[in-house]
């Protein structure tokens, strides 16, 4: 009877071990800053398929929200402050962003 549970137990350990493995990804890191309401570097790019964590840098005295429709993001980064934001795996393409404070501010990733 312990030999069957041992059995049953050391095989879901062994399967479950293995769908681990099977969905684990790679993920990406990419910054970008905001210094006198421009981002910087303006098109940042990473990878296509796989998660993302983007840095938003606020390097200006004042608070900043970044904001992108086609990512489905909103984050406001305090004044001289950081943000992460994790990101879904992105199919290829160009996804703008901006900064809601200051409208003009504009910027892309761009995932290949």
């Amino acid at each position: 009877m312990v030999g069957t549970i041992a059995r049953i137990v050391l095989a879901a350990f062994v399967v479950g071990g293995t769908c681990l493995c099977v969905n684990a990804q790679q993920s990406a890191s990419v910054t970008v800053s905001v210094k006198n309401h421009r981002f910087q570097p303006a098109e940042i790019h990473a990878p296509a398929n796989v998660p993302i964590e983007l840095r938003v840098k606020n390097l200006d005295s004042a608070p900043m929200e970044f904001e992108s429709v086609s990512l489905r993001v909103e984050k406001v980064v305090t004044g001289n402050g950081e943000g992460i934001i994790r990101l879904r795996p992105l199919a290829p393409g160009r996804y703008e962003f901006f900064d809601d404070f200051h409208q003009e501010t504009r910027g892309a990733l761009v995932t290949k």
